[in-house]
């Protein structure tokens, strides 16, 4: 109930511009909510900004481990990966048993919705994408 009342509340806007739902804004939007009150109080979303963790932008699609002058643990300096939609997922839900050795802790986010609307905002912020 309470995520239907938060998509109908970001909806309001993208309605109004168009006359329908512009569903992948309104799950970005959302997705950048998500981001800014779980992800956001350690990692920028832009790469220029300053940071505790690596910056996000471009994170999908890009080399774990690869931001230019991050000091990443030698677990996912060393992890081989590029960074998919899949393996996102699986850090956000649980990184600790993901890879072992990393600095980054966090609750974790299992809520599959939740993972979606990060995704999202996400993809946004890629220059790939």
């Amino acid at each position: 109930m309470l995520r239907t009342a938060m998509l109908l509340f970001l909806a309001g806007p993208a309605l109004a511009e168009t006359g329908q739902l512009d569903f992948d804004a309104i799950k970005t939007a959302a997705g950048q909510q998500a981001f800014d009150q779980a992800c956001g109080q350690c990692h920028n979303p832009d790469a220029t900004g300053a940071t505790f963790g690596p910056p996000l932008e471009d994170v999908s699609g890009r080399q774990a481990g690869s931001f230019a002058g991050y000091p990443y643990s030698d677990a996912l300096a060393e992890a081989g990966f590029v960074w998919t939609d899949e393996l996102l997922r699986a850090w956000m839900a649980d990184n600790t048993s993901f890879l072992p050795g990393t600095k980054m802790r966090h609750a974790g986010i299992t809520d599959p919705t939740v993972q979606d609307l990060l995704l999202a905002y996400l993809h946004s912020i890629s220059m790939g994408e």
